[in-house]
């Protein structure tokens, strides 16, 4: 669990090790969070990106779905401190809570816009991703 995103040398370790470059903070709540309505919608459906992104909560909490080998839903509560990683090609959602979460997003470079919904798996990352699961279970 990182404590300190602003002077935390694990979270440095960690951008130099996998060559993260780009970060942005974002708060969701309505107050904070530009075309908050439009952007709920994104985070509640199912999408998957084409490269690895490391998510860090760093105020309240929330949950993180993402499938397993066999196509299931596992639900992952994230709260302030947690860091996860992931990779390129899994597929994912992100819920609210009763707390509106403030976190911390890294990719290697300016993030590939958009994320791509569940109907897009004729991507290679997915794929790549499925045979890494294979590979560590």
């Amino acid at each position: 669990m990182l404590t300190n995103y602003e002077n935390d040398p694990e979270l440095e370790k960690i951008q130099k090790e996998r060559n993260y470059s780009w970060m942005d903070i974002i708060t969701i709540c309505k107050d904070k969070l530009p075309n908050y309505e439009e952007k709920m919608t994104m985070f509640y459906e199912e999408r998957s990106r084409l490269d690895d992104e490391i998510r860090y909560i760093l105020d309240a909490s929330g949950y993180l779905d993402v499938r397993d080998q066999e196509d299931r839903w596992i639900r992952i509560f994230r709260e302030k401190g947690d860091v996860i990683s992931l990779l390129a090609g899994i597929h994912h959602r992100f819920m609210l809570d009763e707390n509106y979460p403030k976190a911390m997003r890294l990719f290697v470079a300016d993030p590939v816009w958009p994320a791509f919904n569940r109907l897009a798996d004729h991507f290679e990352a997915p794929g790549q991703y499925l045979e890494f699961l294979s590979q560590t279970a």
